[in-house]
């Protein structure tokens, strides 16, 4: 009896894996970021409105942007390890007092540590109630922000209304007060970047003003504010700890059964978070008012969380919203209604841009409402010469709710942010 052999066919090759949306290469971004320039200074061009790139202009926006992006990070920081922050605005609170009450009494330096170690004094406290306790993160972020405004207005009349506090200008409201933090403009470059921005030709002395605003009367804290945001992107992205600390953010559960500490990483990235938050605070009393004023946040925490959502969670796109919005803060500032008014035009060929990307994709409605609300908004621009005052006020927060709004579709937040998680489960 023959056996017969049967050719059994080899087994079917594995269907590759969906691939995920391709990173831009960056002669691509390079591209892009060419092209928003250009119709920026097509826009300065036909408005007459040279503020939009101007050096100064950028140098305000970059002051700006600093505590929001501050902020941003460490929201980042919190919610990567899977505890959602509300309670930012009440640790920049912090930031903001305690950096001012050292900071008047001995150096800006001090202050600064000070402030930092104010805000993460808030992170420690969110970390016990949402890690320890399970209190629900978003009750532990609000009662910061009531407990952080209502201490510091209770001790800033203890402390800045009596005393020698009093006799150098302190009152319930702000502090004396505090010597300026170092500078740094490059000379040379500098003055020469000034000049080219001068002459108004179109593209290079836009780009010329946008770089002179870098190298011209940089705070120094603003280029730690840049190291932080390189340093947190390196050891949250490119290290062990930041790969455990991420996964407390996505599976807590799976984290634990491979051995990693989840509440000790958790009270970490809060404490981190609070500490940034402080440093933002801090950046408020010392570079642009040199003093400590109630309600100095103005609401940046807020802003803060803003921007981590619209750059996805992500350090690149964090810092591309902290950008975003403080040069709209920064326009409102500087000029009003003139150069507001200009930037309805910019909107309009952004809006007229993402109706044609909708119809594109057979998104019919939404781009057909896009399309709606670039002729409404060509129309106010034509039919008027300036931005009502009591609009320009609310520039920076009608750009938030833009941005969000129309990012909202790409988002991808951790998996388990926000979600109470027991010591144990994953045993």
């Amino acid at each position: 009896m023959t056996a017969t052999m049967t050719k059994t066919p080899p087994p079917a090759a594995p269907k590759a894996a969906k691939a995920g949306k391709r990173r831009l290469s960056l002669p691509v971004i390079l591209l892009i970021i060419a092209a928003a320039l250009a119709l920026v200074s097509v826009v300065r061009i036909i408005t007459g409105q040279g503020q939009l790139t101007a050096e100064g202009q950028i140098s305000a926006a970059l002051g700006l942007a600093v505590p929001i992006g501050l902020a941003g990070l460490a929201g980042l920081w919190s919610e990567r390890s899977g505890v959602v922050n509300i309670g930012l605005e009440g640790m920049m609170i912090l930031g903001t007092f305690f950096g001012a009450w050292a900071g008047w009494q001995s150096s800006p330096w001090i202050g600064v540590l000070t402030g930092i170690l104010g805000g993460m004094l808030g992170g420690l406290v969110h970390a016990i109630a949402t890690v320890t306790f399970g209190v629900d993160h978003i009750v532990s972020g609000v009662a910061i922000n009531i407990l952080a405004l209502g201490a510091t207005q209770y001790l800033a009349k203890l402390w800045f209304n009596t005393g020698d506090a009093a006799t150098k200008g302190g009152n319930p409201k702000q502090s004396p007060p505090i010597d300026s933090l170092p500078t740094i403009t490059v000379p040379g470059l500098s003055s020469w970047l000034h000049d080219i921005e001068q002459h108004g030709w179109f593209f290079v002395s836009d780009l010329a003003g946008i770089l002179g605003g870098f190298v011209t009367d940089l705070s120094v804290l603003t280029i730690l504010a840049a190291l932080l945001f390189v340093g947190s992107f390196f050891v949250l992205w490119r290290t062990s700890f930041g790969l455990r600390l991420r996964s407390c953010g996505e599976n807590p559960i799976a984290a634990e059964s491979l051995g990693v500490n989840v509440y000790l990483y958790k009270y970490i990235a809060v404490i981190i978070s609070g500490g940034l938050a402080g440093l933002g605070g801090a950046f408020l009393a010392m570079v642009p008012s040199h003093i400590y004023l109630e309600g100095q946040t103005g609401g940046r925490g807020y802003i803060g969380l803003a921007a981590m959502i619209f750059g996805n969670w992500r350090v690149g796109g964090l810092a591309t919203g902290a950008g975003l919005f403080g040069y709209a803060d920064a326009l409102q500032l500087r000029n009003g209604g003139p150069t507001v008014h200009a930037l309805l035009l910019l909107l309009v060929v952004l809006l007229a841009a993402l109706a044609a990307w909708k119809l594109w994709k057979k998104s019919y409605i939404q781009g057909v409402i896009s399309a709606v609300m670039a002729g409404l908004v060509l129309l106010w621009f034509l039919t008027t010469d300036q931005v009502p005052d009591d609009f320009v006020g609310a520039t920076p927060y009608v750009v938030t709710l833009l941005v969000l709004s129309l990012s909202a579709q790409r988002l991808r937040m951790p998996k388990a942010d926000g979600m109470r998680y027991r010591k144990g489960q994953g045993k």
